[in-house]
């Protein structure tokens, strides 16, 4: 294989801003590309910040590696996941854009989606949200009807953000969901929880810190809405951990090293008795592409990178109300714009 990459940064529509007081106008990532012939896959991993992961750093770990990443020989793309996972047991998030990269070169070689690959049929998929960050009052409600959509998911985490959901269900009758990325205490958590539940709210994601265990079994077996966990259950690791804890997870293919774990991650909430949902970390179209193979799978999905962002480098997802499908045929359905 050959192994290829480029670093982008993507603007956003508008300016992104989550619990915490954190901003960003683009999304930095590093593209990758893995040619076998006249096949070529290609796989995105974003640099977020709270992980302390950045482009530079990941360039420079490609380069280390090069050598190492080029010469396996693709047969299946959960051996050279395996490979991967031990080569740079560091970097998961580079691991996961590598896995992408060969998933969507396989399927090119086999001439088939992945999905399909994986014995899935494209029936009842769940419809993706619409992510509002946070901001003053008048500019998210503006986000809001600037952009018809079913299902909303509204960033919370802040000094009245209840009345801020209540501000926006006047405005609308679509689904919200909430994210408050950690920024509840347990106590607010106990008081906000059901006045969303009376706002019509569908869940809470990540509502306090992603160490406090102790407070989320409280959590658990008090709150009138489901919980979602989000920064708690990063890898598959953290799966089990989150029974009892949450009612389900958000699986993030970054975060947890690729489409090769986030499999397993399924199948293991699945009999843990877990609702699963999969979230976007402001991937483009190459990097949707890859969460919306597993659709079929899903109780709901965040995919809205695309939507988000003011520029893409790719086409091959369409957007319609929420609904997606996949334009292209083999591996991730995408080609790139240049």
């Amino acid at each position: 294989m050959k192994l290829f990459y480029k670093p982008i940064a993507l603007p956003f529509e508008y300016p992104f801003t989550i619990s915490g007081g954190r901003t960003k106008t683009h999304q930095p990532a590093l593209l990758v590309a893995l040619q076998l012939g006249n096949y070529i896959g290609y796989g995105e991993a974003p640099a977020i910040q709270y992980y302390n992961v950045t482009v530079e750093e990941m360039v420079a770990v490609l380069e280390q590696k090069r050598n190492f990443v080029e010469k396996f020989a693709l047969t299946e793309p959960e051996r050279y996941w395996h490979y991967l996972h031990h080569l740079l047991p560091n970097h998961p998030f580079l691991v996961a854009a590598l896995d992408m990269a060969a998933w969507d070169l396989f399927g090119k070689m086999e001439q088939q989606p992945i999905y399909k690959i994986w014995g899935l049929t494209w029936e009842n998929t769940p419809l993706t949200d619409y992510t509002i960050g946070i901001d003053s009052e008048e500019k998210m409600i503006q986000k809001m009807l600037a952009k018809p959509w079913p299902i909303y998911k509204i960033k919370l985490g802040f000094e009245n953000d209840v009345a801020l959901v209540a501000a926006l269900r006047n405005k609308t009758n679509a689904v919200i969901r909430v994210d408050a990325n950690a920024g509840w205490t347990l106590e607010e958590a106990l008081i906000k929880i059901p006045e969303l539940k009376k706002l019509g709210v569908e869940f809470i994601e990540q509502p306090l810190a992603k160490e406090n265990w102790e407070g989320m079994k409280v959590l658990f077996q008090q709150s009138p809405l489901p919980l979602i966990a989000d920064e708690s259950c990063v890898s598959e690791h953290d799966v089990a951990k989150c029974k009892d804890h949450f009612h389900g997870i958000n699986i993030k293919l970054t975060k947890c090293s690729g489409l090769t774990p986030a499999k397993r991650m399924i199948h293991e909430a699945r009999n843990l008795g877990l609702k699963v949902m999969m979230g976007s970390m402001n991937e483009s179209t190459v990097g949707s592409a890859a969460i919306a193979q597993f659709l079929p799978l899903l109780d709901y999905v965040d995919m809205d990178g695309p939507l988000l962002l003011k520029e893409d480098i790719a086409t091959g997802l369409e957007f319609n109300e929420g609904k997606v499908q996949i334009k292209g045929n083999t591996g991730l359905g995408i080609a790139l714009k240049q």
